[in-house]
This record gives C-alpha cells, sequence and structure tokens, in this order.
C-alpha cells in the first residue's frame, strides 16, 4: 500500500503501524507499556492529532510534548534512536518516497528538539539515512 498524500486516514494508518512494531520492540515496548498501561486507544488519539497538526497544521492538537516527556526519567538518546529507525521504514512502507521523506524530516526534528530539552543537547545526528 503506498499513500499519494498526507490526509487523516493516511496518519491513522501510519500512527497504528508504527505503534504496533513500537509496542514490541524489546527496548520502546516495555517505556511505552509502563507508561501507557491500558490507554492506548486514548494515546493512539493524541498522537493522531499531534501528526495531524504537525503535518496538515490544522491545529486540532493542543498538547503539550515536551512536558510529557520530560517527566520520562528512563528514556534515553538510544530510544530516540530506535523510534525513528521504526517510524522511518513504517513510513517509507506505507507513503510514497517524497511523502515518506518528508514524515521523516519532520519525525527528525522533533526528535532533536525533545533530545535537547531533555538531556540539553542534540547528541550525535539523529538520522533514519541508510
Amino acid at each position: 500500500m503506498a499513500f499519494h498524500e498526507i490526509n487523516d486516514q493516511s496518519i491513522s494508518v501510519l500512527i497504528d503501524e508504527f505503534y504496533a512494531k513500537a509496542r514490541k520492540d524489546p527496548d520502546l515496548g516495555p517505556v511505552f507499556a509502563r507508561h501507557i498501561g491500558d490507554d492506548w486507544d486514548g494515546h493512539l488519539e493524541v498522537i493522531k492529532l499531534f501528526w495531524s497538526n504537525v503535518m496538515l497544521a490544522d491545529g486540532r492538537y493542543t498538547g503539550n510534548p515536551m512536558g510529557k516527556h520530560l517527566s520520562l526519567s528512563e528514556v534515553e538518546p538510544r530510544h530516540f534512536v530506535i523510534w525513528l529507525g521504526l517510524f522511518g521504514e513504517t513510513a517509507k512502507e506505507l507513503f510514497d518516497e517524497p511523502v515518506a521523506a518528508s514524515f521523516v524530516a519532520r519525525a527528525e526534528r522533533i526528535a532533536q528538539s525533545l533530545q535537547m530539552g531533555m538531556f540539553q543537547t542534540f547528541g550525535p545526528k539523529i538520522t533514519t539515512a541508510k
């Protein structure tokens, strides 16, 4: 399946597919399980609104991602590398190359921003390019 455009449906599929992978990941899965618990439906809806705001600038997300992530004391820079790898892989599976590249570029900027806020460093350049 290759989506050709970014809309609520394609964002929803991306988020569902990505988090299905993340939940199974031996490093990311336990972190998500501890903080999301049984509220996956609620979490996925918030994340879909977040990505809709990021990609479509629709203004429906009004949360504070930095504030949420600052409370995650066990998250380390390596988790961002894994997250970006899985996110990029999923975007490339679902979208035409230019659209996938747009998602990946935004994800990299978000990860760098969160890493700067959480660790006061950009650390090594985070990228999903191979």
